[in-house]
């Protein structure tokens, strides 16, 4: 049980540092209109706001109020989207937009069950836009706040138990300032992410560390604590990049899978990584097609929260077209204009492969 008199200090000293000495600057803080507090949300969901800046400020030029979004093709959305990752976010990003625009005629839900009720948006979503928006009395809870809240008061309950969702839950909507919700959640964000960060937190210059539990007793880096750990699945995908006569094979990605929506080259999936001298791995694609093997990429990798993605890109030319269940021809020319996923995006934008028409 932690003391009312540490809970109004640690609220009091925050919204002075919030005054007096936060500095942070983002082209969302202060705003009221909830479309665009919404969005931004929604992009910084899993993504860094160094990364999302600039995708918020298209956004909101592409599309500057919620009709604009709901009506643009889907492609285009996606295409916008295209390097953030966790594409669900854009397919509910569409789904809610259109939702808004069709069946409430555009005007964003003002209360907090029905924010909640949206696709995509959870508790700390709906926290964030109901109280920046329209001064609803919920606490928003995120990594920045289980971080500030563990170490101020020592809590080593792990953040990731049900207990610890519980504990911090409870934490967070105690502390809040119900007069001033919108800003003691934005206070207590910027704290975590410049004070309060996870490595190399600025303790030494902290308004809140005369009373910091973790500073005074040592335990800062162990704070706060997890206790499941993640297993990331290695996959090998190889693809094939087939060119008849201006065209180039492509298929839509379906949603049992990563990268729902996006769309890629001629794929075969390999239990192991494959050395790849000739088109040996895709001849029961080819068949007795005749072609031409124009260029082997590199191997590339990229990272994903329970993955790593292993491959290469084998470019082909053909004199016949091929029949490929589920692909379809499109000009090359228009490639530029297609969501891929970043693993891809970074081949089709690596400058030291040849033969690149976009």
């Amino acid at each position: 049980m932690i003391p009312i008199e540490s809970q109004k200090y640690f609220v009091k000293k925050l919204l002075s540092w919030n005054k007096d000495d936060n500095t942070r600057e983002m082209p969302w803080k202060g705003e009221k209109d909830p479309y665009k507090i919404w969005l931004s949300e929604i992009i910084l969901q899993q993504t860094r706001v160094a990364q999302g800046l600039d995708y918020y400020h298209r956004f909101i030029a592409a599309f500057p109020t919620i009709h604009h979004l709901a009506k643009a093709p889907e492609v285009k959305v996606f295409k916008l989207w295209e390097g953030l990752g966790y594409y669900t976010r854009c397919k509910n990003l569409i789904a809610t937009a259109k939702y808004i625009s069709e069946k409430l005629n555009g005007k964003f839900p003002d209360q907090y069950e029905e924010i909640l009720s949206l696709k995509g948006i959870g508790p700390y979503t709906a926290a964030a836009i109901g109280s920046f928006a329209f001064k609803l009395p919920y606490a928003v809870v995120d990594g920045n706040v289980y971080r500030v809240l563990a170490r101020y008061f020592g809590i080593f309950t792990p953040t990731d138990s049900l207990a610890g969702k519980q504990l911090f839950g409870k934490l967070a909507n105690d502390l809040l300032n119900k007069k001033q919700p919108g800003a003691y959640n934005q206070a207590l964000m910027d704290f975590g992410a410049v004070v309060c960060k996870p490595q190399l937190p600025l303790c030494d210059s902290c308004a809140l560390s005369e009373h910091c539990k973790a500073f005074l007793k040592g335990t800062v880096q162990q704070l706060p604590v997890k206790e499941k750990t993640i297993t990331k699945k290695t996959r090998w995908l190889y693809y094939l990049r087939v060119d008849f006569e201006g065209e180039t094979y492509v298929r839509k990605r379906g949603s049992s899978d990563i990268w729902e929506n996006l769309y890629e080259f001629v794929l075969i999936e390999s239990a192991g990584p494959i050395v790849i001298t000739d088109l040996t791995p895709f001849k029961k694609l080819l068949g007795k097609t005749k072609c031409t093997v124009t260029h082997i990429s590199p191997q590339y990798k990229q990272l994903l929260t329970h993955q790593i993605i292993h491959g290469q890109f084998v470019r082909i030319a053909v004199k016949e077209p091929l029949v490929l269940k589920g692909y379809k021809k499109i000009n090359r020319k228009a490639l530029g204009k297609l969501p891929f996923p970043k693993f891809i995006s970074n081949y089709l934008t690596d400058k030291n492969v040849p033969l690149n028409l976009l």
